[in-house]
């Protein structure tokens, strides 16, 4: 779950730290207190794309730390997958912002924003505020639904992808392959002209780097034997030079070398420098009486590198490259020499891929339908939990047109909220407080199939009161019994349930708006659902229903518990 949020120089936030509990965790507060920069924050450490303007203090880095303690053998072993360990029970996201970049990193490693995501799916599900919105998209439906049948399908959806991509390749070939004869005698007359070119050039892997090299000494001849003069000079025989200089000092040496073993051994290693430089003296002197610039060699190499770099310009960026565009060249030239055969095997291919296609879409397919009946059952019972009377739930199968990587199918959620209506597709009949709600129980249900211990809902109350807000409420103290649930809410009811209760709130400070989150006391957390009943007029009766509304929700998680331990 995830126990601890530290963010600083975010927005309004100068800087906070907030320890999380489990259970049920409420965060509520005046309207633009800026509770959704602190969901806000939580999606900028998991990877979200940063606006600069986010930035508080421009001058300052921003930081968004998360700590996660991880206990589920199987998320562990997910992440141990990933190149990600468990260090001490815990793993820590963070996220380093600056005006020109942002920084990653896990258990203080500097990971990219996808590896990021990656990791944090296994931690973490965020449903933001227009999330129910994406129930109007018939492919939210599909992904759901293999969400929910991840463990039936296994890796038939790997294969499915694997072989519809196989497939496709081959009907791509077929489809550019229906060419006529003209068509055809004039690629193979182009072909035949570009093999000729390539092998009357008789290229040698890595010829192209020696050429390289040999023009280039020869471009810079002048530069380098006056280099090379100039050291010969400087060390030859000469008066004044180095090896003159070195041979009159052992001479001095010498005759002094007899009255001390030091200065004879100072002799010595002198001696062998002398000899050093004579060798070297002779091989430069041989390199200069051997070097004269040829011209004819010196335009024959920069010729056959001008033949070299056309053939690069026109088949690859290296010889080797070349070959390769040589052999592709001559297996399409067999082909179009035997055009028909061609054709025949290709189509053969072609026909045994698609049945394999056909094949693991059919198992695919039965796959999901199967599920899809305890699915639609089960968010049938999830929204009679939501207030949704007399609801009729149900998911209809169409058939797509073509294969693709996802199969055959185009599943959509169907709804009914009134008595005696037909169904229909979600996104005619729904509103958007259905929408959410039904968002909600689906929610629910995931989560009771994976192993993500912590869920974040922003704002999922939008367009529900009373009764409705009760029952949601209920639904989220009981999703709240089995992981760790952070809530921004706007509604008492649901406020009232929590097992953690977070006021966030403006003030000011040195002249600069800022937000604090603060975990309330019991009287505390009475005093906040007044003022989310009353307004801005907090009487008696309010403080009265508040305390009523409190006692009533610890009432009905009490029984919860005690139904679950019954």
């Amino acid at each position: 779950m995830l126990q601890n949020l530290h963010v600083k120089n975010l927005a309004l936030i100068d800087e906070c730290e907030v320890e999380f509990s489990d259970g049920l965790n409420i965060l509520s507060g005046e309207t633009g207190a800026g509770k959704s920069i602190i969901i806000g924050s939580i999606n900028l450490a998991l990877g979200e794309k940063v606006q600069k303007e986010m930035l508080r203090d421009n001058e300052k880095p921003a930081f968004v730390e998360l700590i996660f303690s991880v206990e589920d053998p199987k998320i562990i072993e997910a992440l141990r997958e990933l190149d990600v360990e468990v260090e001490d029970g815990c793993v820590i996201l963070s996220r380093k912002i600056t005006q020109s970049r942002a920084v990653g990193r896990v258990n203080g490693e500097a990971v990219s924003v996808s590896r990021m995501k990656e990791i944090a799916s296994y931690l973490i599900d965020i449903h933001g505020q227009h999330e129910h919105q994406s129930l109007l998209s018939k492919k939210k439906h599909l992904d759901i639904l293999d969400e929910y049948a991840k463990q039936p399908l296994g890796d038939k959806k790997q294969q499915l992808s694997v072989t519809y991509k196989a497939y496709r390749e081959l009907k791509d070939e077929y489809e550019k392959s229906n060419i006529d004869n003209e068509e055809r005698s004039r690629e193979l007359s182009f072909l035949e002209y570009e093999v000729k070119e390539i092998e009357e050039a008789s290229l040698v892997p890595g010829e192209d780097e020696e050429l390289e090299a040999q023009f280039r000494k020869f471009s810079n001849g002048k530069k380098i034997m006056e280099g090379v003069n100039a050291a010969y000079s400087a060390t030859g025989g000469e008066m004044e030079s180095a090896s003159e200089l070195i041979g009159r000092a052992v001479r001095e040496l010498s005759l002094v070398s007899g009255y001390d073993e030091d200065v004879e051994a100072l002799e010595s290693q002198l001696s062998e420098i002398d000899s050093l430089l004579s060798d070297f003296n002779h091989e430069i002197s041989g390199y200069i009486s051997q070097a004269e610039f040829d011209e004819e060699t010196f335009y024959e190499t920069q010729k056959r590198l001008d033949e070299i770099n056309h053939l690069k310009s026109k088949y690859g960026n290296s010889i080797d490259d070349i070959l390769i565009a040589l052999n592709e060249k001559r297996e399409r030239i067999s082909v179009l020499n035997d055009y028909d055969s061609y054709l025949q095997k290709l189509e053969q291919q072609l026909a045994k891929k698609e049945n394999e296609l056909s094949q693991i879409s059919d198992e695919v397919s039965e796959i999901r339908q199967r599920s899809a009946v305890k699915l639609v059952s089960e968010i049938k019972s999830a929204l009679n939990d939501l207030n949704f009377l007399d609801v009729q739930f149900d998911m209809q199968f169409d058939r797509l047109p073509d294969y693709t990587a996802n199969g055959i199918d185009a599943p959509e959620f169907l709804i009914s909220t009134n008595p005696g209506e037909p169904l229909k597709p979600l996104g005619r009949v729904a509103s958007g407080g259905e929408l959410s709600r039904i968002m909600l129980g689906i929610k629910t249900i995931m989560a009771e199939n994976d192993h993500i211990e912590s869920l974040i809902f922003d704002e999922i109350d939008s367009g529900i009161s009373g009764r409705t807000a009760q029952m949601v409420s209920e639904k989220m103290n009981e999703l709240g019994r089995n992981h760790q649930i952070i809530c921004i809410t706007h509604l008492p009811q649901i406020a009232a349930m929590a097992d953690a209760h977070f006021l966030i709130e403006k003030a000011v400070e040195n002249k600069s708006t800022v937000s604090r989150i603060r975990r309330l006391t019991d009287n505390d957390s009475v005093a906040e659902l007044a003022r989310m009943l009353g307004g801005a007029k907090i009487t008696d009766t309010v403080m009265e229903s508040a305390r009523e509304m409190k006692a009533l929700a610890m009432e009905k998680k009490s029984d919860i518990i005690s139904v679950r331990r019954g």
